[in-house]
């Protein structure tokens, strides 16, 4: 059926829109749109961010901090003090022909001193996990280990512990500890850890290891050394604390536990608490406070 021409011009004209209508018709739409459009970017972000930390926090490897050392197979704890001796000093302990001519005169014969060294933390946590392995990181001149190898010998253990520490002291070491002897700007300080477990009849027992915790943390790693109980004792900051934990988990044995000191040090906004806190969170694990020391559980 034909339609007459003048009905196509009357139909036509109702679907078409003058160019000003069609300008008018646009400028609705956007307006409308343009809420619409800044709710969705902020839904949008807002998802991404919430994604983004939570992705981040459940995973160890945080930003600026990465734990990409893979751990050998566990060596036999029996094995672990010839492993350390032969890797690290060539097979000849450091106890061996000690103390060298040089530093007979400079080592003093006192008691040790240290920060809440005999804590009842240490003989609890060892009564409870019996440890054949403790790794100590930050150990200064030995207080503590000295304390954990008395009371793992009175139990009936025997109990190896490692003691990592760069043995360089700090900045104002000078100042609290002028007793101790400076050799050519040294201050002596890992001889005289050496003394004092010499003194104390524990060379069997305690064996040091004199690097920075985290290189030595990342060989006993890759060395396949691993423990039954890891303290983190040594710097204060954030960030150093944040590298001992992770590292220092990385070692641990099944069923092992892994603590610390100084859990309320006032040092970098209190940074022991939180990289202690942090890590908790990230593992989902619980921290225990005991005085000034914290566990993880």
């Amino acid at each position: 059926m034909r339609i007459p021409l003048n009905m196509k011009r009357k139909h036509n004209k109702r679907l078409s829109l003058s160019p000003s209508s069609s300008l008018s018709f646009t400028n609705t739409i956007v307006k409308t749109a343009k809420p619409a459009t800044y709710f969705i970017l902020l839904l949008l972000t807002y998802t991404l961010g919430y994604l983004s930390h939570h992705s981040l926090i459940n995973t160890t490897e945080l930003e600026p901090f990465q734990v990409k050392t893979q751990c050998a197979d566990p060596i036999p704890p029996g094995n672990t003090r010839r492993t350390l001796i032969d890797r690290i000093f060539d097979g000849t302990s450091p106890f061996t022909d000690f103390p060298p001519p040089h530093a007979v005169d400079r080592l003093r014969h006192k008691k040790v001193e240290g920060w809440g060294s005999n804590d009842a933390v240490f003989e609890n946590l060892i009564r409870n996990v019996k440890p054949q392995i403790i790794v100590e990181v930050g150990t200064f001149l030995g207080a503590s280990a000295l304390h954990m190898a008395k009371v793992t010998q009175r139990l009936g253990l025997k109990t190896q512990i490692f003691c990592i520490d760069d043995f360089r002291s700090w900045v104002e070491f000078r100042d609290q500890f002028d007793n101790i002897s400076s050799l050519n700007g040294d201050t002596l300080l890992y001889y005289q850890f050496l003394q004092n477990i010499v003194t104390l009849n524990q060379t069997e027992s305690i064996l040091p290891l004199p690097f920075s915790s985290e290189l030595a943390l990342i060989k006993l790693c890759e060395w396949g050394v691993s423990a039954d109980l890891v303290e983190i004792d040594a710097s204060h900051e954030f960030l150093s604390v944040w590298s001992d934990i992770n590292r220092g988990y990385r070692i641990l044995r099944p069923g092992g536990v892994i603590f610390g000191h100084d859990y309320f040090f006032t040092a970098d906004n209190r940074g022991v608490k939180r990289a202690v806190d942090l890590f908790a969170k990230i593992h989902r694990l619980k921290v225990k406070i005991d005085g000034d020391h914290w566990i993880l559980i």
